[in-house]
């Protein structure tokens, strides 16, 4: 369990508990609004927020009841492999429950809580019980080669078979007999029902090739390596290479492959290691300012060079031992910029990708207001907020601090990708450096982008289903875009008769474009055309109302309002808790003309 867990306090019982666990773990504390004095973080909702880490891959440990943490998770259960661990503790300190999670950290972490507070640990998974391990867990730096068969071999054991130990014993069990082995080998050996392979990982494996190389001839030349030194690809605990190759395909592709870290090193730290080499070059010295890549990676890793740069017609590779497995690593990661779209506002709008990818992130760039609604999911997190106005300055930080190598996220509201920073994240990539773009660095970051639900359809969700048949957004912001040509999307949109959406309608300054909307839409739309107005949405102070577009009056309408104009086929179906607003697809003609051929007959 490599993230760092939560603990999650209810009241001031747990408080003094919930404290002492934060400090022994190195975990922030968060804490019920109103029912808690101090914490990290305060959170309204017990549910909602249990539910919120969890869907973000964050461990849990609730000083409270189980059947919260139950009800809170259960409806997300889905896989037990990705899944983060989550544990209960009583209010008096008695009892730790590994609730989820017993084999993907949750059972050790509850026998340290246990040890630390003179707690019971309550652990149930049958393994555990019996062996005081699980198998299917191996300490930091092996890796397991066989998952798949780590329940029948756990099995067979707590029916009675007989354990050997081959190689080094890194659980401290007995050997009992020949039924069941467990080895511990660098070497490529076949796991089975009555074996478990555990490789440990010592080996780092140096990278070089020319740019946009063919994954596939690099991958060969890997396994040819391997194999041809007899190392398991599970003994290699990352790749490295020079950091103009962080966004190499072929690299990332191999990083991929083996399911290990990917660590870059600059020029010069690589040529540090140039004596150590036993191929350097003066050509590579001239081209990348380094005497040597796939080696120099290597060695910059740590330990000492056993395989010796091999190569193909575009790529190179090379192996370092370590005389233990490699847990911390030098060097640093490829940086990642997350463009993330939190939703109108409320958390169960919030994705759970988007939750995840904010819970890896290390530093949060964003407007205040929008990273303020991630609400405890942003605490202890470093954040850089910008005003509005800042929208450019916003995203050029972002990217050059995912060029250091950071996780960035770059929180927008609704979904980035409408109206928000994901097309200006992908304007400055296209630019270079000379043309007021960003880095070389930052042109190598991993960029991802993750869908949230937008103010439209927020709006639409609570009108009821006015997308129901063509619609189209127009922004009647004129700060980036001339007013003519807003103008002349306006009579576009009227005359095909679209469902319009008006993101920034008003601003402080920006009074009249709205009003102008108003009568070039009434010139090819009834006048009782619906229109809602919908402000704040997914926050406490939600407003949604509905008018006539001939009584659309601009001083209803502030920045924070999405507003949203039927089409001449658009109506209000009026129900008994109020009017819902639709658009007709076209089914009802199929209706009545199913009705006109009953009644003929």
């Amino acid at each position: 369990m490599a993230v760092t867990p939560v603990i999650l306090c209810l009241n001031s019982a747990g408080e003094p508990l919930a404290h002492r666990l934060g400090q022994f773990l190195g975990a922030p504390v968060h804490g019920r609004e109103n029912r808690v004095e101090k914490a990290d973080a305060y959170f309204p909702n017990a549910l909602d927020h249990a539910r919120d880490l969890f869907a973000a891959g964050t461990p849990i440990i609730g000083v409270c009841a189980s059947g919260i943490l139950i009800r809170a998770v259960a409806p997300l259960l889905a896989d037990k492999t990705t899944e983060p661990p989550v544990l209960s503790v009583s209010d008096d300190g008695k009892v730790v429950i590994p609730l989820l999670g017993g084999h993907r950290g949750a059972n050790r972490l509850a026998a340290r809580i246990a040890s630390e507070i003179d707690a019971t640990p309550a652990v149930t998974t049958a393994g555990d019980i019996a062996l005081g391990v699980a198998l299917d867990e191996p300490p930091l730096g092996y890796r397991l080669a066989n998952p798949q068969h780590a329940k029948p071999v756990m099995s067979a054991l707590l029916n009675g078979a007989g354990l050997s130990i081959t190689g080094e014993n890194i659980f401290g069990l007995d050997a009992t007999g020949t039924d069941i082995d467990l080895t511990v080998s660098e070497t490529p050996t076949e796991g089975s029902g009555e074996r478990l392979v555990y490789h440990p990982q010592k080996y780092a494996l140096g990278l070089g090739c020319a740019r946009n190389a063919d994954s596939d001839e690099m991958w060969e030349l890997v396994q040819t390596t391997l194999a041809d030194n007899n190392i398991a690809a599970g003994a290699v605990a990352c790749i490295a290479s020079i950091d103009l190759k962080a966004d190499e395909p072929a690299m990332n592709a191999i990083a991929r492959r083996l399911g290990v870290p990917f660590r870059l090193f600059t020029a010069e730290e690589l040529d540090a290691q140039t004596p150590n080499l036993a191929n350097p070059s003066d050509v590579v010295f001239q081209e990348v300012g380094t005497h040597g890549v796939s080696e120099a990676a290597a060695l910059a890793i740590g330990g000492s060079l056993t395989v010796t740069k091999q190569k193909t017609a575009n790529c190179t590779c090379a192996l370092t031992r370590a005389d233990t497995p490699i847990s911390d690593m030098n060097g640093r990661p490829r940086g990642r910029l997350s463009v993330v779209g939190i939703g109108p506002g409320q958390a169960s709008w919030r994705t759970p990708e988007v939750s995840r990818l904010v819970a890896d992130a290390e530093e949060l760039v964003g407007y205040g207001l929008y990273i303020d609604l991630l609400g405890p999911l942003a605490a202890g997190k470093k954040r850089s907020d910008f005003p509005l106005g800042g929208e450019e300055a916003r995203c050029r930080y972002a990217l050059e601090q995912a060029a250091l190598g950071k996780n960035v996220a770059l929180v927008c509201s609704g979904d980035a990708g409408i109206y928000a920073m994901g097309a200006l994240v992908f304007e400055l990539l296209d630019r270079g450096p000379d043309e007021q773009g960003v880095s070389d660095a930052a042109h190598r970051v991993e960029v991802v982008c993750s869908p949230g639900v937008s103010a439209l359809q927020g709006a639409a969700a609570r009108a009821g289903a006015p997308l129901g048949h063509d619609f189209c957004t127009i922004s009647l912001s004129d700060l980036l875009t001339p007013r003519d040509d807003i103008i002349r999307r306006l009579h576009a949109a009227a005359e095909g008769d679209f469902v319009i959406a008006f993101y920034n309608p008003v601003s402080k300054t920006r009074r009249t474009l709205l009003a102008e909307a108003r009568d070039i839409l009434l010139q090819h739309r009834p006048a009782d055309t619906p229109v809602m107005l919908a402000s704040n949405l997914g926050r406490p102070t939600e407003n949604v109302r509905y008018r006539r577009l001939d009584q659309l009056e601009v001083d209803e309408v502030d920045m924070l309002t999405v507003v949203l104009i039927g089409s001449s086929n658009s109506r209000l179906a009026q129900l008994g808790e109020g009017p819902r607003m639709f658009t007709p697809r076209g089914y009802a003609r199929k209706i009545d003309g199913d009705l006109a051929q009953g009644a003929s007959k």
